[in-house]
């Protein structure tokens, strides 16, 4: 785990589930995008490949996952002056959902074997990190 100016950096995405409605316009958009990312120490994870649906619906269009060291650089990125730009050209050129999942941090310790046992105890669970909100 990083540690930053003394608080420890979970990595967080930014999901994006997207339906482009003028595909010129967005692609036109990307590079711009692409450019603010790595300025807030972003970079894409996944992005335009192929989608298979495991379970649920609807199928997605477009799909992409964008990593940063923190919830606070990833929100930084999304609101800054630099990615308003690449923002309005994309929402005039689509629609969707786009998500901030914060990183969490999975227990180390081998699971408990289900015995009807109660005694589980949380540090045996997935922990779920939450930033100073």
């Amino acid at each position: 785990m990083l540690v930053l100016a003394g608080e420890c950096a979970i990595p967080t995405d930014i999901v994006g589930d997207i339906h482009i409605t003028d595909t010129a316009a967005y692609q036109a958009h990307v590079p711009r995008a692409l450019a603010t990312i790595a300025r807030f120490g972003g970079r894409v994870v996944a992005g335009g490949g192929r989608v298979d649906v495991l379970e649920g619906d609807p199928m997605p269009e477009r799909i992409f996952i964008i990593e940063f060291p923190t919830a606070d650089a990833a929100r930084r990125w999304y609101r800054s002056e630099d990615y308003q730009e690449a923002l309005q050209a994309r929402l005039s050129a689509s629609h969707g959902r786009v998500l901030l999942i914060e990183g969490n941090e999975v227990s180390t310790e081998a699971p408990v074997a289900a015995t009807g046992d109660r005694s589980l105890r949380r540090d045996h669970l997935p922990l779920r990190r939450r930033s100073g909100r």
